[in-house]
């Protein structure tokens, strides 16, 4: 069976919806390929600022490396904008459903929402932009989290002149992340807080 018969998904039998899983599985494993691809195409992103969103990725992914992150908080940091392009009002909500499945909570949390972050450093200069719109999170566990998310590796990544890796040399821990199963218990912890840095700039 190359393809099901029904038209309405009510009138599935079990032999095609077995053969339709099998084929979401196999696509699924495609799932880092395309994100790089996408994480390519951020360099057509947003203009105006002195890099581009993906060498902003980079440098936040980068930034997180130094501060010797584990490998959720890295590729949160690396894919945190990666919905900027399709997605620009909810760019973070975007991101963070690609990584839920894969990654603890709290850096899923983070990503989520990161732009009501964000405006701390630039709201007060758009009209009618709440600048402490990060308040509304501040019963979450996650609440500090952001704000260092944010201060060390967001905000601050921006910089021309910063020595910045290439794609390539966060592949293999991206690939690494999304090829666990999905919606781990072991890697979703959900309520576990990991801190941002360990041993900062010792890389």
């Amino acid at each position: 069976m190359k393809q099901v018969q029904f038209r309405q998904m009510k009138e599935g039998t079990r032999q095609e919806y077995e053969m339709l899983n099998r084929l979401e599985t196999a696509f699924a494993l495609g799932t880092a390929d395309r994100l790089l691809g996408l994480l390519d195409q951020l360099d057509e992103s947003l203009s105006g600022y002195r890099v581009s969103r993906l060498e902003h990725s980079l440098q936040a992914a980068a930034r997180a490396w130094h501060d010797s992150a584990d490998a959720d908080w890295t590729v949160g940091a690396l894919l945190h904008d990666v919905g900027d392009l399709h997605a620009p009002y909810s760019h973070g909500e975007l991101a963070a459903a690609v990584l839920r499945p894969f990654v603890r909570e709290q850096v899923t949390w983070c990503v989520r929402t990161h732009a009501d972050f964000q405006l701390i450093y630039y709201g007060q200069h758009l009209p009618g932009a709440d600048q402490h719109q990060r308040d509304r999170h501040s019963e979450s566990p996650y609440f500090e989290d952001a704000i260092e998310f944010c201060e060390r590796w967001d905000q601050a990544s921006f910089d021309p002149d910063y020595q910045t890796p290439p794609l390539d040399f966060f592949e293999p821990m991206l690939r690494a992340v999304l090829a666990r199963a999905p919606h781990d218990p072991n890697h979703v912890q959900p309520g576990l807080r990991v801190a941002l840095v360990q041993h900062p700039d010792i890389r």
